[in-house]
């Protein structure tokens, strides 16, 4: 696992680029090249198709070379002391997660940084369409981030689906944690692994008086905590930072994260085929929604782009 080449979005009604200053921050340690890319369209365009291409073609280039002239700007004076290059890029789109996907697989990049926004008055963080579209439809890792540090000895959290014999979530669960570890070992923190499992369904406690409840919920429990301990040991993580809880994933992870005050959760995005109990779709959206912390979505292996040159 490995990030070599780093697409930094960059939000032009921001103050400051947290999305940069994290990519920066993970380039220092890793050795990896850095874009700051912003996608730009000034819809008063579609007003003017009175004019000649030539006339049209001129507006739209004085907008970028405005952005351009700004982004370099901006990327000179705050990062002045910084040894590291930066690279930056202005592209016309009027659909800004299309253009950065398409970024990614014109120029091969390895992972999207991305700045969240803040609720005003509230903790919690506002995901946009555009950061949406980027964690379903993005052919790389999606890194969502929001204006705090990473401290040494941190924690991140690895969401994880034990329960499960099925080739593709196996491999997820992998990737989940390699790419875990990876970032671990970047900021000196500690993974934990977390699983939630389904309790007892009451429909079935009540139709069928002979069924035992609570032998039926230890027997899962200790499944996915059997489950959880054989994982945990392929990437030598401690069983203090295992955590197997009864419970709905958009219930659990918040919980946890905010129990031990996570830096970052890292969890696995849907594939083409449809994953059932892997991360995104209506249940990661809750999840996401709760979390107070950056994320980390991963792509399973053999993901499929939607979005083609």
């Amino acid at each position: 696992m490995n990030y070599q080449k780093i697409l930094a979005v960059i939000d032009p009604t921001a103050d400051t680029q947290k999305s940069l200053s994290r990519a920066l921050e993970l380039a220092e340690k890793s050795g990896a090249s850095v874009t700051a890319f912003l996608t730009i369209y000034d819809f008063s365009y579609d007003m003017t198709t009175m004019l000649s291409m030539d006339e049209r073609e001129t507006m739209r280039q004085a907008v970028i070379d405005d952005r351009t002239e700004w982004l370099a700007g901006y990327v000179e004076q705050e990062y002045a002391n910084l040894s590291h290059n930066i690279d930056v890029k202005v592209v016309w789109h009027n659909r800004p997660y299309e253009s950065i996907i398409i970024e990614v697989i014109d120029h091969h990049y390895d992972l999207i940084v991305k700045g969240t926004h803040q609720h005003a008055g509230l903790k919690s963080v506002i995901f946009t369409p555009t950061d949406w579209h980027l964690l379903r439809k993005a052919p790389v890792s999606v890194l969502l981030v929001k204006e705090h540090d990473w401290p040494e000895d941190g924690q991140i959290i690895a969401a994880v689906n034990v329960g499960t014999e099925e080739p593709a979530h196996l491999s997820l669960n992998e990737r989940i944690t390699l790419n875990a570890n990876y970032f671990a070992e970047l900021l000196h923190s500690r993974v934990n692994l977390v699983n939630s499992y389904p309790g007892t369904p009451v429909n079935i406690a009540i139709e069928i008086p002979e069924f035992d409840p609570q032998g039926y919920n230890e027997s899962v429990k200790k499944y996915h905590t059997e489950s959880m301990q054989a994982h945990a040991q392929r990437f030598h993580i401690p069983d203090n930072q295992c955590f197997v809880e009864e419970g709905l994933p958009e219930d659990v992870i918040p919980a946890l994260a905010e129990c031990i005050d996570a830096e970052l959760v890292v969890f696995g995005t849907v594939g083409r085929q449809g994953l059932s109990a892997a991360l995104l779709g209506n249940t990661a959206e809750h999840v996401i929604d709760k979390l107070d912390c950056d994320v980390l979505a991963i792509k399973p292996e053999g993901f499929d782009c939607p979005i083609k040159r």
